[in-house]
């Protein structure tokens, strides 16, 4: 059961698609405050999970922190930060009763989840404009089945993104890219996508291409597409101020650019310098900001990631006024009475400052409306106008797209990566407990960059962190300017790398299958332990440990130098180890917990009691796989539904596309 509260005068979102008539007095839970502002309170009990948020920080049970859900590029993840790239106001409440709240608020909202108290909840922002749609059901997990119907389909990629990506910032030239896959193909490495960042553009302007280095840019992608590789370009939110740049020219022209309060056109500097953001909340921009990913379309590009998009600022001209005058106060002062931290300050609020936020407005239905007040809704809105534009474009085929900033509602139109994380052993673990928490809130084609896009990753790490990687429907290795190098021929013995990825491509006749019946289906791909298997109190709490469709349980290995680790399996299960010789092993081990050992070349997984998956013949791009034959693996008089398609035409459906799969 779905109920809609609307309070004040809420900003159209557009994140819920399905249409519920507004109810009249209170939620059946909390106690709601609109005098300053908007609160929320609701006293949890003892034994209440709470699930939810997305791309958030810490545990699947997010009890027991402050969550600020506003779009942040705060590079460095640690345990403390509260703001991520993204904004998904979506809870579930999961104790004696089941109940989901979902926050339609475009700005910041904090979720105070027993950090102030440790039995209270409480969900506040500054405005009382806003709806509250209340979800109760029969268990967690039928509520997110609810939210993800109310919230409408996801998106669907075509079959080569789930093929292995490689990417890093600081490919420039054509040899750059020439290498990647010529090394990949020599050490026989499986490779369907390699990524260009933002030195394939001419200056950093979105929609150009380095002449110099590829003075014939559509040759160069056919002669890639031949070799079996989609190249995938980086698009910014922000257009670089410089005339005779048709972008540039043309959105001055149309007013198409975010303005000032004066009506002059806002400027804000990103890496091109100084740029304007594209006014993306009002339809018309869209489509035309949309339509000028056509460029690339036409050159054979097929794949896309947006990035910058919160927005980032790295300064405005006014912000950077600041910090010159308060350096010149510094300097001038002979007493010694202002201290050099005053300076720091400066420049630390200089980047994505919330005065900048407060300095440039949308023009929506006519009326002028302050970024601050709809800020997390710019990343959505970026990659919808792609989205919308790429379906005319191309009507009769997928795009890849993805993005880093998000709203939920722009699960319909791409994917997330989790922006830039570092290389961490923690980071692994934070990956794995985001996942089932980002297709809660829709978002089922996602992933981290494996190995850590910051920081100096190690060979142990890569490897533990990309055999997590091979169940992620985004599977891409990414890094830093200024890192190690961590492509997988940097290091001794390639052909543990090799393995690794060949399992991924052996899996994904099952990690398609799983991924379109989310998809289809309202679903999940990722799902918690706790939401098959409710009453097991143990699984309930574990957090490390996934299951993958209704089949298969992952959990990684994610300590450095761990020869394995402890599962928790809640009824039996075939404990299956992919090793570096191509064969398998299988092991049946009871319910309960066992110690299980992985080496650093090896990719575990457990498949449930009377259930089978299919796996294909190893191969080197996704075009090159075959569900003809298909071997399966599981227990004996299984069945498994298979779908498959030709990974690419639009319009899917669950009907006509099944074959049962029986193991004998």
């Amino acid at each position: 059961m779905v109920q809609l509260y609307v309070f004040g005068h809420p900003f159209e979102t557009d994140a819920v698609v399905q249409s519920v008539s507004e109810t009249a007095g209170n939620p059946p839970i909390g106690t709601i405050a609109t005098t300053h502002g908007f609160s929320f309170t609701h006293t949890l009990e003892a034994q209440d999970v709470v699930y939810g948020l997305g791309e958030a920080n810490r545990g699947i049970n997010k009890r027991g922190f402050r969550y600020v859900n506003h779009c942040s590029d705060t590079p460095s993840h640690t345990e403390d930060l509260s703001s991520l790239y993204a904004a998904h106001n979506f809870i579930v409440l999961s104790g004696t009763n089941h109940i989901g709240l979902f926050f339609d608020y475009p700005t910041t909202i904090t979720f105070d989840i027993g950090y102030t108290q440790q039995d209270t909840l409480s969900v506040t922002c500054d405005s009382a404009n806003l709806k509250l749609y209340v979800i109760q059901g029969a268990s967690a997990y039928d509520v997110v089945k609810e939210f993800r119907s109310l919230i409408g389909p996801s998106y669907i990629p075509p079959k080569f993104a789930f093929g292995f990506g490689q990417s890093r910032w600081g490919y420039k030239t054509r040899k750059d890219f020439e290498r990647v896959v010529q090394e990949h193909r020599k050490h026989h490495i499986p490779l369907d996508m390699v990524y260009m960042d933002i030195d394939y553009m001419e200056d950093y302007k979105d929609f150009t291409v380095n002449s110099e280095e590829f003075p014939d840019f559509p040759a160069f992608v056919q002669e890639m597409r031949e070799q079996g590789v989609h190249l995938v370009p980086i698009i910014d939110a922000g257009v670089k101020i410089e005339k005779g740049y048709p972008v540039y020219e043309e959105g001055v022209q149309k007013g198409y650019f975010c303005k000032r309060e004066d009506g002059s056109d806002f400027e804000a500097a990103v890496w091109p310098g100084l740029t304007h953001f594209p006014d993306v909340l009002n339809p018309e921009v869209r489509q035309w900001f949309g339509n000028w990913y056509r460029v690339l379309v036409d050159a054979g590009i097929d794949g896309f990631w947006n990035d910058m998009n919160e927005p980032a600022i790295f300064y405005s001209p006014e912000g950077l006024a600041q910090v010159k005058t308060s350096m010149e106060r510094y300097l001038a002062d002979s007493t010694g009475a202002l201290s050099h931290h005053s300076v720091l300050d400066a420049l630390n609020r200089l980047s994505n400052s919330s005065e900048d936020y407060q300095r440039f407005y949308h023009k929506v239905q006519g009326e002028w409306v302050r970024h601050d007040r709809v800020h997390n809704l710019f990343g959505y809105n970026m990659t919808r106008a792609a989205g919308e534009a790429l379906a005319q474009l191309a009507p009769d085929r997928r795009i890849l797209l993805f993005s880093r900033s998000s709203y939920i509602g722009m699960h319909r139109y791409g994917g997330v990566w989790t922006g830039d994380n570092m290389s961490w052993w923690s980071h692994i673990l934070l990956n794995i407990k985001m996942m089932p928490s980002l297709n809660m809130c829709g978002f089922l084609y996602c992933g981290a960059d494996l190995g850590g896009f910051g920081c100096n990753t190690t060979r142990d790490l890569l490897l533990r962190w990309l055999a997590f990687g091979v169940f992620t429907p985004l599977m891409r290795n990414h890094s830093a300017l200024g890192t190690r190098e961590q492509e997988f021929y940097q290091f001794e013995n390639p052909q543990d790398f090799r393995h690794i990825i060949s399992v991924r491509y052996r899996l994904i006749p099952y990690l398609y299958s799983e991924f379109m019946k989310a998809a289809l289906g309202n679903d999940l791909y990722f799902k918690p332990l706790s939401f098959l298997y409710p009453n097991d109190p143990l699984a309930c709490e574990v957090e490390d440990q996934l299951m993958i469709g209704n089949e298969v349980m992952v959990a990684p290995v994610y300590q450095q130098n761990a020869t394995g680790r402890y599962v928790y399996l809640p009824e039996e299960m075939l404990f299956v180890k992919f090793c570096p010789d191509g064969t398998l092993t299988q092991t049946v081990l009871p319910a309960g917990v066992h110690h299980v050992s992985v080496a650093l070349n090896e990719v575990p997984l457990f498949i449930r009691q009377g259930h089978t998956i299919p796996l294909a013949q190893p191969c080197e791009t996704v075009a090159d796989l075959s569900t003809q034959p298909l071997e399966c693996i599981g227990y004996s008089g299984a069945t498994y539904t298979l779908y498959d398609d030709d990974g690419m035409c639009r319009s899917c459906t669950l009907e006509g596309h099944t074959t049962i799969l029986i193991k004998e």
